[in-house]
């Protein structure tokens, strides 16, 4: 008696040939076929940096480092974050370069118009709710913006406000956003806050303050690769704005 064993026909599946072999089209992808791939887009690109604002009894200082990067890339070494809103306000930003700079026109058309309307310019209080106004309208597709503002109220004295992506904000003695805040914070809270202190409290004078400044970049620089370069500071009084700057490291 003879057995006839039944064979079944293989199905022969499409293949390519490669350096990797005969690669099957149910097998995993390596990128030797033309199978389809998902692309994502991002409308947002983090650009790094620092920023940082101390309020005084009649002064303001706002700083942040000149760095501009993309991932693990230096895109520029000197590149201000910070814009002179008025003569006695500065706003600080970090984060998606585009973002800010489309922000800051937005808040200078604005600053015009009222000035034009009301022959002066415009409080640092008003510009801290101007502010709030134009990152909340966009709260549907928010600035990725990191925004802090400093100046001299309508009494002369600093004023410090910190927000959110959508607009909250509150005044306070000193606020940093960006990259490095996880290290400024700590530093502020303790040198500026005096919290968690035992001894007496000391009035810090202007140039205390940037000098403070200039440690706490120099710290945070140490720490995250997007702070660098060089620190840019503003130091707002009655007399207007002066600058400062200060080297960073540069790798």
């Amino acid at each position: 008696m003879e057995f006839h064993r039944e064979t079944r026909p293989v199905p022969q599946l499409p293949f390519i040939t490669s350096s990797e072999g005969v690669v099957y089209n149910d097998s995993i992808d390596h990128g030797v076929t033309e199978a389809p791939y998902e692309h994502r887009f991002s409308p947002y690109d983090f650009n790094g940096g620092t920023t940082i604002a101390i309020s005084g009894k009649d002064f303001a200082i706002v700083a942040a480092d000149t760095r501009l990067s993309s991932g693990y890339e230096i895109l520029s070494r000197n590149v201000s974050k910070l814009h002179e809103v008025t003569t006695k306000c500065v706003l600080g930003s970090a984060g998606c370069k585009t973002d800010v700079d489309q922000l800051r026109s937005v808040l200078d058309i604005q600053g015009k118009v009222y000035q034009h309307n009301h022959r002066k310019q415009m409080a640092t209080p008003s510009v801290a709710q101007m502010l709030s106004n134009t990152l909340y309208q966009r709260r549907l597709f928010p600035y990725y913006a990191f925004n802090v503002l400093g100046g001299l109220d309508q009494h002369g004295k600093g004023a410090v406000y910190s927000y959110d992506a959508i607009g909250s904000f509150e005044r306070s003695s000193y606020s940093a956003t960006g990259s490095g805040q996880a290290y400024m914070i700590p530093l502020l809270d303790n040198v500026i806050g005096h919290r968690n202190r035992m001894d007496i409290e000391a009035e810090l004078g202007a140039e205390e303050i940037v000098e403070i400044v200039k440690d706490a970049f120099v710290t945070a620089g140490e720490r995250d690769i997007y702070t660098g370069d060089s620190v840019e500071i503003k130091i707002i009084t009655k007399n207007g704005i002066r600058n400062v700057t200060h080297a960073l490291k540069a790798d």
